[in-house]
């Protein structure tokens, strides 16, 4: 079954970074701004390609970072882009940010050009993890920048990392507090990662550090469950944490399959039931569309079945779970026909739950999710 509703979602990927953070493996150029003329180029290229007038109730910019961009170079991207897409009256309009990009001047631009939600990367309130993960900014500088910032686009989000080498229980504790003391309405956090290709992954491999124990990494998760919970932030995705109506609209297409278009070196776009992921080289693409030529590196249009499979993927990611008979509508497979050996198995483990009209993870099934799902592939 082919989706059948009209994109009204937008991704537009950002590439510039002042600095690449060890642990990032995300599509970007570091100090390489003599790019940004050739990529705006290139965007307004792309942006042309969209019919006059589409549009969307979500758009979010990502990175990179986007606020790395002066206000000049910003406001030509916005240009481009709203010379064919329009917003919607309610149209969640979100950038990630880094803290020390967001001077009052930029702040107040953004909101003057639309943009009502922020995801600023934080990651720590505490100078010695800040330090490791390579960031630029330090913990007093967090407070002011984020009281000038929901002064003026009070929906600010805070991306948090924990299982970070060195960093204690009671370190993860106090960060959340401290982004709980600022009341921000909504809160990502991460378990740190290390993927092949960064370079923290040779610095692990050569000895010079080692993660938390998953033990650590699992109390640290536990804990934000139960307090951020306690504080009025309900867990409504496995790694995000909302006041009511601050959930991210945006990501909730994403998680339950809609579809939504992809601009930018490195990002997806899923139209027409057939998911398509651009260059993720930053010169390739340019040098691509530079030349008139497709951007895209790969594609894939999935089978009826594959669909449903995926839908369940994305779905358990939900803290709410999947409606069973929604789903069966909607893709053509009821769940337990699809993978009823896998349902019984993770219910009998105990990272499962089914009520008479939802599938959804137990608490401990979220820190195991990743081993959960793979099971319905």
């Amino acid at each position: 079954m082919t989706n059948p509703e009209t994109p009204s979602s937008a991704y537009i990927h950002v590439p510039f970074c002042q600095h690449r953070c060890g642990y990032c493996d995300f599509t970007l150029v570091a100090r390489k701004d003599h790019l940004i003329d050739d990529y705006l180029a290139a965007m307004e290229q792309q942006f042309a390609t969209v019919e006059p007038g589409t549009e969307l109730q979500t758009l979010f910019l990502g990175g990179g970072t986007p606020t790395h961009l002066s206000i000049e170079q910003l406001e030509r991207l916005f240009s481009a882009l709203f010379n064919r897409f329009r917003l919607a009256d309610d149209c969640e309009f979100s950038i990630e940010a880094n803290p020390l990009n967001l001077s009052i001047e930029k702040i107040d631009f953004l909101k003057q050009r639309g943009v009502n939600r922020v995801s600023l990367g934080v990651q720590s309130f505490h100078s010695e993890i800040l330090t490791f993960l390579e960031r630029d900014h330090q913990p007093e500088q967090i407070f002011e920048i984020v009281q000038n910032l929901q002064a003026r686009i009070p929906n600010t989000s805070l991306d948090l990392i924990f299982a970070v080498p060195g960093q204690s229980l009671s370190d993860w504790e106090s960060s959340l507090a401290d982004a709980v003391g600022l009341g921000i309405p909504h809160l990502s956090t991460y378990g740190l990662t290390i993927e092949k290709g960064t370079s923290f992954w040779s610095r692990q491999q050569s000895g010079l550090f080692d993660l938390p124990a998953d033990d650590l990494a699992g109390s640290m998760y536990e804990f934000s469950l139960d307090y951020l919970g306690s504080r009025g932030l309900q867990h409504y995705e496995i790694s995000n944490f909302a006041r009511p109506g601050f959930e991210c609209r945006h990501n909730e297409v994403y998680w339950t399959g809609y579809p939504y278009f992809g601009f930018g070196p490195g990002a997806a776009s899923y139209l027409n039931g057939v998911r398509r992921q651009n260059h993720r080289s930053v010169t390739t693409w340019l040098k691509h569309v530079a030349a008139g030529e497709c951007p895209i590196a790969e594609q894939e249009e999935l089978d009826p079945e594959s669909r449903a499979r995926e839908a369940i993927i994305f779905g358990l990611r939900r803290r709410v779970g999947i409606d069973l008979a929604e789903f069966a509508s909607r893709y053509g497979f009821s769940i337990p026909e699809l993978a009823e050996s896998a349902i019984e198995r993770n219910i009998a483990a105990g990272l499962l739950e089914q009520t008479e009209t939802h599938l959804r993870l137990t608490q401990a099934g979220c820190l195991l999710a990743d081993s959960v799902v793979v099971d319905f592939l």
